[in-house]
């Protein structure tokens, strides 16, 4: 299979950003990292260690903090904790799975790579660099590990793949909607200007773009439940509200699909219903 890798480099407002890229006949991933005040957040994927290892070992990083345990987040993780020996950090559940070889679909591991396993320190509800205090705040829903980072000082929120797009139209089977939305109003209570999301990169006016997810997803909540109500079932949901075909549904086997949107707002109903 080929595969078209690429990487760049740029700064916004004093964070420094390495993306990289994948594409696959016509289908392309891409993830960042950043780097800010002696801070790097996450470290990008394994396939793409060429591009990313020259890169980190430029920075003078002091510590890293990751946003979630997923391999496009943590692929060189290891580089770093064995050849640059500087700490990692991250939310305590998946710290053990981290330590142990990488377990995920033959088509993640083609895509991103086969991350080392890597040692990881437990994340407290703050964290100081070189001339600021951050503030973790906890937002699963993508990950049950997942986190969002808010230097006080600069009022920068990093929120890894809690943004992504607006318009979500597929998810991964684990995911949960209703979960993502008590994320996105969670990081939304806190003050902050400028956000900085691990696929879509600098968002111009970041609290619009949370703010105009969260009304999108909450909408689409709402859909599906009057069509449930109406008795309708998951699969013909889906043929109502997400019509076209995804590459990323194909490619991944059905690991990623809209399917996986409706059913956990429908589980999230159920579950509301008996308690």
């Amino acid at each position: 299979m080929i595969f078209k890798k690429s990487f760049t480099q740029d700064t916004v407002n004093g964070v420094r950003m390495g993306e990289g890229k994948v594409a696959f006949r016509g289908f392309q991933m891409n993830v960042h990292c950043f780097f800010t005040d002696g801070i790097l957040i996450d470290t990008g994927a394994k396939s793409l260690e060429k591009y990313f290892v020259p890169y980190l070992n430029q920075l003078n990083i002091g510590k890293v903090v990751l946003t979630h345990f997923h391999e496009d987040h943590t692929g060189n993780a290891a580089h770093i904790e064995e050849k640059l020996q500087v700490p990692l950090y991250m939310d305590n559940t998946m710290i053990e799975y981290c330590r142990e070889k990488a377990d995920y679909p033959l088509y993640r591991q083609i895509f991103w790579g086969k991350r080392k396993p890597f040692h990881a320190s437990p994340l407290e509800d703050t964290f100081q660099s070189a001339n600021a205090t951050w503030s973790v705040i906890e937002t699963p829903g993508h990950a049950i590990d997942h986190l969002a980072f808010l230097n006080q000082e600069t009022g920068q929120l990093f929120t890894g793949d809690l943004y992504c797009q607006v318009r979500t139209k597929v998810a991964l089977r684990e995911e949960s909607i209703p979960v993502i939305i008590e994320s996105l109003k969670r990081v939304l209570a806190f003050d902050f200007d400028e956000v900085f999301c691990s696929h879509a990169g600098p968002l111009r006016d970041g609290r619009t773009a949370l703010n105009r997810k969260l009304d999108y997803l909450t909408d689409l909540q709402g859909n599906i439940l009057k069509l449930y109500e109406e008795g309708k079932q998951p699969e013909q949901i889906k043929k109502e509200l997400f019509p076209k075909k995804y590459p990323i549904t194909i490619f991944s086997a059905g690991e990623w699909d809209s399917l996986h949107i409706i059913r956990s707002i429908i589980k999230q109903e159920q579950v509301a219903s008996r308690t």
